[in-house]
């Protein structure tokens, strides 16, 4: 049985990160361009050099997407952005169009090269062509079931790679091949600028009859007639495992840190314990579904795995994710709280010059005059460039953690610290503080800096999230 690599999305450095330490095999991430997920925020060349040193400083890979389909004005474009991908080394380039593979096989030929979905890899034919080509890997395309990819295994050569998704979001069109966008909107989801008008709400609308919708379920609201259900394998990695499967891919190159935390954190232990042990697999499958559903959804499918999809893969009343858990933030740096007397503090610098502090603002209509002073300040002499918090509060001693904050939570709120090792812990917010030390009520401005004291133990890269509803 092959060992499958567990394939993760990322949108930016903060997600490849967070990818990286909740248990990616592999990331794959996209560039400024030439990717189909225009959208997405994507990687300047800076921050994919960065990107691809941390993941192989942790033993993981990094393809990077190029799998538009080219027109003759992308042609020098996309050959100078090899060119320059060449010196950073990735691990592989998902590809979709012949030509753009012709210029990465001639400009980059180190580098692998893996045949997106896009290309529609639907039969062995298809795989062996790209085979003779240069290709490593196939992506399969979504409309195959399991009983396919077992023969695509037997008769293609038996070291080129197969890649499947097993999680994320179904396009309604043939391997995403999609028109709709374009028509609707002059966006072409074929060169990565899709506006998603499958998740739109349709009715039927006679000629003769403006203004009278009508729907095309018996549902008074209309109906969202392309919109599927997420593609969710949890429940089935013994038959993707036997399979032959080399690579198991998360969709979702436009999500949060939150989601691919939870869903890379998922997989890799389902993974793990069914190659361990099936039957350890079966008794933590309750862990692994109640885990899935952490992040936002749009209720679960096995697509075309188990064949032709019936209509109760599709979404007809409604169009929105369904969502548990809010993101909060992702740890960064931890302090210590010095504990310190009564007393009015300063804040004394390399230069000896000594600041008198305002007093801690303790409500909206609270001057920040002399009642009580409270701040970071710089810890000198222990050579590690850290800070302390010094506070007023006589005996007091607690950690305090950088965040860039994502969504607005309070003092006083209850939240939790999301773990790579599996572990979720329930954690009071004790405490806010802005960059320059003064506290606050809430955070309510996103991608704020903020110090956050919290009544449990947290590391650095460890997510932070609120339960909803």
């Amino acid at each position: 049985m092959r060992h499958p690599e567990l394939l993760v999305p990322a949108s930016c450095l903060e997600v490849l990160k967070t990818a990286v330490i909740f248990g990616a095999d592999a990331v794959y991430i996209g560039g400024e361009a030439y990717g189909l997920r225009a959208k997405a925020k994507n990687f300047s060349m800076a921050q994919m050099a960065e990107g691809i040193v941390f993941a192989h400083e942790h033993d993981v890979k990094v393809y990077v997407t190029a799998n538009i389909f080219a027109h003759n004005r992308d042609l020098e474009g996309i050959e100078a952005y090899f060119q320059e991908l060449k010196e950073l080394r990735p691990d592989a380039l998902i590809i979709a169009d012949p030509g753009v593979f012709m210029i990465a096989k001639r400009v980059c030929p180190e580098i692998e090269r893996h045949i997106s979905t896009q290309a529609n890899n639907t039969n062995y034919e298809t795989c062996r062509f790209w085979w003779e080509q240069g290709a490593k890997r196939v992506v399969s395309a979504r409309e195959l079931s399991l009983a396919e990819l077992r023969e695509l295994r037997v008769k293609i050569p038996s070291e080129m790679e197969i890649e499947t998704f097993v999680h994320g979001a179904m396009c309604i069109s043939y391997s995403g091949r999609c028109l709709l966008s374009n028509y609707f909107t002059g966006r072409d989801a074929n060169q990565g600028a899709c506006t998603h008008p499958c998740r739109w709400k349709y009715a039927i609308v006679e000629e003769t009859r403006p203004g009278e919708y009508l729907p095309i379920e018996e549902n008074e609201r209309g109906t969202y007639i392309f919109n599927s259900k997420d593609l969710c394998m949890i429940e089935h990695i013994p038959d993707l495992l036997e399979a032959g499967i080399d690579s198991f891919k998360i969709e979702g190159r436009m999500k949060t840190a939150l989601y691919v935390a939870t869903v890379a954190r998922t997989y890799r232990r389902a993974i793990d314990d069914c190659l361990k042990d099936r039957a350890l697999y079966e008794k933590n499958l309750p862990w692994y579904r109640s885990q899935i559903s952490n992040c936002t959804y749009r209720q679960f499918t096995t697509g075309f795995f188990y064949g032709k999809p019936a209509q109760e893969s599709q979404i007809y009343d409604s169009n929105t994710y369904i969502k548990e858990y809010t993101y909060l933030g992702i740890i960064g740096e931890r302090i210590e709280e010095q504990p310190a007397g009564t007393d009015r503090k300063s804040i004394q610098d390399d230069s000896d010059k000594t600041e008198t502090l305002p007093c801690v603002h303790s409500g909206a209509d609270c001057d920040r005059d002399a009642r009580n002073t409270s701040r970071f300040v710089p810890a000198h002499g222990n050579g590690a460039g850290q800070e302390k918090l010094e506070s007023t509060e006589a005996g007091s001693t607690s950690s305090w953690y950088r965040i860039e904050q994502r969504n607005k939570f309070s003092v006083g709120e209850t939240i939790e610290v999301m773990k790579p090792d599996g572990r979720n812990l329930q954690a009071t917010v004790l405490g806010i503080r802005d960059e320059e030390g003064y506290p606050m009520e809430s955070a309510p401005h996103p991608k704020q800096k903020l110090w956050v004291e919290l009544s449990c133990n947290a590391e650095k890269f460890d997510l932070l999230r609120r339960a909803e509803g």
